[in-house]
Parts: structure tokens; sequence; C-alpha cells
């Protein structure tokens, strides 16, 4: 199972690489990932739930750090 997650985690990452790399040449507004995370959280431009999605990501980072270095 090891070896499957390697996988999986080198194709995520060679993936996000071709797609940002492209994303940043084209210099075309709205392509990079954190633009689109802007976009899809209602940070930019502004909507009404752009707080509730902060604090949603928000917290899944923190739990996710807390889980993976305390296991738990």
């Amino acid at each position: 199972m090891n070896t499957a997650w390697l996988v999986w985690g080198g194709l995520a990452l060679g993936s996000f690489a071709v797609l940002e790399t492209i994303a940043l040449l084209n210099h075309r507004e709205g392509d990079t990932l954190s633009e689109r995370l802007r976009e899809w959280l209602g940070i930019y431009p502004v909507k009404h739930w752009r707080l509730a999605t902060s604090a949603a990501l928000l917290g899944l980072l923190v739990w996710f750090g807390w889980h993976i270095v305390f296991q738990q």
C-alpha cells in the first residue's frame, strides 16, 4: 500500500507542477491555484460566504497538522 500512496502523491504533485507552471507562464489572470482558491472560497471577488469557507479551510489545515504531528 505504501507504493500506491507514493504513486498517488507523485501524480498529485506532478499534475500540480504542470498546471501551475502553465498558469504562471501564460500570465492570464485567474489561472493559478491560489487565484482559483480565492474565487472558490469567496475571498476575491468578495462573496457573503467568505468567512465560513475561510474558517472551514483554516480548521481543516489546523486539524490535519495536529493529526499528523500528534497521531490523533
